[in-house]
């Protein structure tokens, strides 16, 4: 299926605001557009998106409950209690485990780390982790990416004596845990700047917290940013406000100095001696880590995220990148299983939505199975496997779609759920199973515009290719890093023609290199359209076409821009 093209004009106002600031910043009006689109409307809040500032950082203290958790936190240590710090199995868990662990490691001998197994303990706090708190010891437990829906665990937890510091950022129930303090920016009583942290965030502002307190150098704690920037491009969080300040300095950490642990992993990736960006991390990485919660046990990655020992993480990399390969093989079967199971759905034009249930998948893949439907077919899509008779579902969502909303709304089937907007675990009996499908249909068919269920490439400006000079082109790569709230921004021109030496070029014939003139200048202009050789007879023809594209690099030919062609749409 062909993408539609969505392109929304600028307003007369944002026209205004962009040529007002064009001229204080000596940058094109076009990308002032981009700028405003993003709401960065004054010359201060533009300098500030272009030279992001870790003095620009919020005030950790200004979240609710911070001071608390700082006071309990110097309790803890001042004591020499056993400090126990605890997170999710995914990469935004993980991360923050091993953040906060090698920060209270340099005042503490007497802290240790758990993350939960999948399979034994299931998402979040469990009785299986308070258990062994408690059997060794434990007194305080900080809790990350996890544990705002936690109220019998904690309440569980407490009467054992154990204390507990939540860091979360999922959306919390009206209900909160009975927890000595709870961070989390999407509390309904939140009064921080920013609500979109990642897990890690939440982590690396108690963490600065806890240092304003004690005097310790900023420093210390910048040098883990690198743990947050693969957290913040794993999680999918938006790259905007306190995020990209985080996502900014954590990319040039992942850089220029990243951690032991990272730089094997960035070994194992083939991506030595390459700057990583965002994209790098959300392909590369961040699956490498998810793997070993995925297939494994997610301590693994902890494990190696932590270790200071070059040789030893290379090795625990290899291990994770085996887990990667294997979770890529499951990927792969699973998903065309699902691929059948869809096709083979009664009135499936007819649905919304997609609940498949399969008792034997591997819980760990149904997520990306979920993600990998969505892609197909352009609809909410939840996958459901089960060991026993309790069912672990994964949720997925398309383009402005809420399905934390959809799922919530489903809550009276389920045992527990949490999440955010585009992904959603749950877990509920195997005998709701149906009644759960009919409910989550029914809310997706009243609640989805069509538009959402249409594969869309949002166009953010149309350009002539005479704005494209080097200086344009220099200014727009300080958008990066991009991400939701800032994605890269995709262009479009109109009425574009062959310069007569475009070709066919891959392995498979299956890709354009391109070269392009328009009708408004005599540039010509390099570009690929990767899988769209089908148009190639047609762009021969001489005839004219439009084009939608990002700007890159020309990795052949240095400094050199090149249009990377997202779509090509011919004239009927």
């Amino acid at each position: 299926m062909g993408h539609k093209w969505k392109y929304q004009p600028p307003t007369y106002k944002q026209i205004e605001e962009a040529e007002r600031l064009a001229e204080e910043l000596d940058i094109s009006p076009i990308l002032c557009r981009l700028l405003v689109a993003r709401g960065v409307t004054s010359v201060a809040d533009a300098k500030q998106f272009f030279r992001p500032r870790l003095s620009n950082l919020h005030n950790p203290f200004l979240m609710n409950d911070m001071d608390i958790a700082v006071k309990r936190l110097n309790k803890a240590l001042g004591r020499k209690e056993r400090i126990l710090v605890y997170g999710d199995y995914d990469v935004d868990g993980t991360t923050a485990v091993a953040l906060v662990y090698k920060f209270l490691q340099q005042y503490s001998s007497n802290i240790d780390y758990y993350i939960p197994d999948r399979k034994e303990d299931g998402y979040g706090i469990s009785r299986r982790g308070v258990d062994y708190a408690h059997s060794t010891g434990v007194k305080l437990v900080i809790v990350l990416d996890c544990g705002i829906k936690a109220v019998e665990e904690i309440a569980y937890a407490k009467s054992l004596g154990i204390d507990f510091i939540v860091c979360d950022h999922h959306v919390p129930d009206k209900q909160l845990p009975d927890a000595v303090a709870i961070l989390n920016p999407k509390r309904v009583d939140n009064r921080y700047p920013y609500q979109h942290l990642s897990g890690c965030g939440v982590g690396f502002k108690f963490m600065q917290a806890f240092a304003m307190d004690n005097n310790i150098p900023s420093e210390q704690l910048y040098s883990l940013l690198d743990l947050v920037a693969v957290s913040i491009a794993s999680d999918l969080v938006p790259i905007m406000g306190e995020n990209r300040i985080l996502a900014f300095h954590g990319l040039k950490q992942l850089n220029n100095a990243a951690s032991t642990g990272l730089k094997a992993i960035i070994q194992v990736c083939g991506l030595r001696d390459k700057e990583i960006s965002i994209n790098d991390i959300i392909f590369k990485i961040g699956p490498r880590i998810n793997a070993s919660g995925r297939i494994r046990q997610g301590k693994v990655a902890v494990d190696l995220l932590i270790e200071n020992n070059l040789r030893a993480a290379l090795a625990m990399s290899e291990q994770i990148n085996e887990f990667n390969e294997t979770r890529k093989d499951l990927d792969k079967s699973m998903t065309e299983e699902a691929g059948k199971i869809v096709e083979g759905l009664e009135n499936f034009d007819e649905k919304r939505a997609i609940v498949i249930f399969n008792k034997d998948w591997h819980r760990g893949v149904i997520g990306i199975v979920a993600s990998r439907l969505t892609e197909v077919y352009h609809r909410p899509a939840v996958v459901i496997t089960c060991t026993g008779d309790i069912a672990t579902g994964s949720a997925r969502s398309v383009t402005g779609f809420d399905v934390y909303k959809a799922i919530e709304n489903c809550r009276h089937l389920l045992d527990n759920f949490g999440g955010h907007t585009y992904a959603v675990g749950f877990s509920l009996k195997v005998e709701n199973i149906d009644e759960f499908s009919r409910c989550f249909e029914e809310y997706v068919a009243q609640n989805i515009l069509h538009e959402q269920t249409e594969p869309i490439i949002e166009i953010e400006s149309e350009l002539n290719f005479k704005d494209i000079t080097r200086k344009f082109f220099l200014d727009l790569k300080r958008f990066a890093p991009h991400g939701p709230d800032n994605p890269k921004p995709v262009f479009c021109t109109y009425n574009v023609y062959d310069y007569g030496t475009s070709k066919v070029v891959g392995r498979r014939q299956e890709h354009i290199k391109l070269e392009l003139v328009d009708n408004n200048s005599s540039t010509v202009i390099n570009g690929i359209a990767f899988g769209q050789s089908e148009q190639a007879r047609y762009i021969k023809s001489k005839q004219s076409f439009d084009i939608c594209y990002t700007l890159e690099d020309n990795t052949y030919k240095h400094g050199e821009v090149q249009l990377q062609i997202e779509s090509i749409r011919v004239k009927k």
